[in-house]
């Protein structure tokens, strides 16, 4: 039943939700963007409330002081934070956004690509609504060049003189266009715009990146030997896992058909002794069978294990536990082990779903994305990401790990009391 309907039905309703698939808008929702805005100039105001507007973004602005009070984010906050793994990427606006020497805009955007999906998703998204919004932002550029004439008859007479032409030649409501002008809109916006007769979207983004600056930095993983790689092994790796320790729990069902536990209980032994010794074999079979991926992936795609072997090996006998004790749990509560692997088979795609194995987790929607964080696999790859992208000491890691540690603890004990009330020693 299992294999047949759920496992199916789930995966159905979870790639549609992913995919956008009964959504007006396809695409991502609600990314973690932060945004800091340095600039006094009010267009840099409009162009954080036009992120704010972008359904694909969640805008941080606010640090969250431990008081729960808030102030605005700055750029000091951001790289912490980023390497704490609370978002991926930030923009910053910079005081001289406006340039007064030259026409142009100065941008600088942060990134942590520790998914390159994600990251170059992202990054198109983001630039598409910076540039729609650059039109008005030259506009902002030339009239801060003449900044000292704002307010003089000079500067007003250019302004005027600007709408008169343009409304003689072009048609259009004089007032309105002195308006449009004084706001800093000299109609840049029809450069090149796909729906005009005259250019193409192309030569609108080509003339932009010319006169845009944009410093980007890349803040965590710079030295990543094989970035892509070092990325996708983890989430396949513990995937892999979880079937073949799940495969090693539920043998206890065969050796309960065989006699071997009645063999064993006649002797100096104790059903907890028989818990353990299989706990203890899967957490084993687990750091055996990750070591050899990562080895795999070493050879295979360079990905450097040898400067994070300690940690690596730490984080894997840890993650291998936690597989372990799933295992057990499965075992314990199913009542054959046809059951136990129509469970398994249900329970670990869907945590590979939601855990951030198959795609990122950014793409999923936001109501199931409170739901990662439940799932062994996110946090097992959280503590391979923290290791081998992110270079994290072993106190950086240790929170990650002791999350772990206390989902072994807490399914375990679950385990070994159903064990105890159950029929499989029986």
């Amino acid at each position: 039943m299992s294999l047949t309907f759920l496992v199916p039905f789930c995966l159905i309703y979870v790639f549609g939700s992913v995919f956008g698939v009964n959504r007006k808008d396809s695409g991502p929702s609600d990314i973690p963007l932060a945004v800091v805005n340095a600039s006094a100039n009010p267009a840099a105001a409009k162009l954080v409330a036009a992120l704010q507007a972008e359904k694909t973004f969640h805008v941080i602005t606010n640090f969250v002081n431990p008081d729960k009070s808030t102030r605005p984010l700055t750029e000091d906050d951001l790289r912490p934070k980023m390497k704490a793994n609370e978002f991926h990427i930030a923009l910053v606006l910079p005081p001289d956004l406006l340039r007064e020497d030259a026409l142009g805009l100065h941008l600088k955007i942060l990134t942590d690509p520790r998914n390159e999906m994600e990251t170059q998703m992202v990054m198109g998204i983001l630039q598409k609504t910076l540039f729609s919004n650059v039109p008005q932002l030259l506009g902002q550029s030339l009239q801060t060049r003449a900044r000292g004439l704002v307010g003089s008859p000079r500067m007003d007479s250019f302004n005027a003189a600007i709408a008169d032409n343009v409304a003689r030649t072009f048609g259009g409501d004089r007032d309105q266009i002195l308006a449009n002008v004084q706001n800093g809109s000299f109609g840049f916006d029809q450069l090149g715009g796909g729906n005009g007769a005259g250019g193409t979207a192309g030569g609108s983004s080509d003339l932009f990146s010319k006169i845009v600056r944009i410093d980007q930095e890349q803040v965590v993983g710079q030295d990543v030997k094989s970035p892509m790689a070092t990325r996708l092994v983890g989430g396949w790796a513990i995937q892999f896992l979880l079937f073949a320790v799940t495969a090693s729990a539920t043998a206890l069902f065969y050796e309960r058909d065989l006699g071997l536990f009645h063999r064993l209980l006649a002797g100096p032994v104790t059903r907890a002794h028989i818990l353990w010794s299989k706990f203890i074999y899967g957490v084993i079979l687990g750091l055996i069978q990750l070591v050899v991926l990562f080895g795999a992936g070493r050879f295979f795609f360079g990905i450097d294990v040898e400067q994070h072997l300690g940690l690596l090996v730490l984080t894997c006998t840890i993650a291998a536990a936690a597989c372990t004790a799933f295992g057990m749990l499965l075992a314990s509560i199913a009542s054959s082990p046809e059951a136990a692997q129509g469970m398994a088979t249900l329970l670990i795609m869907l945590m590979c779903c939601l855990g951030g194995a198959w795609f990122p987790l950014e793409m999923i929607p936001l109501t199931l994305r409170h739901f990662s964080k439940l799932t062994l696999v996110y946090w097992a790859q959280e503590g391979f990401s923290q290791v081998l992208w992110a270079n994290a000491s072993f106190f950086e890691l240790l929170p990650t790990l002791g999350i772990l540690a206390a989902m072994t603890a807490g399914v375990m004990a679950i385990a070994v009391w159903r064990f105890n009330r159950g029929k499989i020693f029986g």
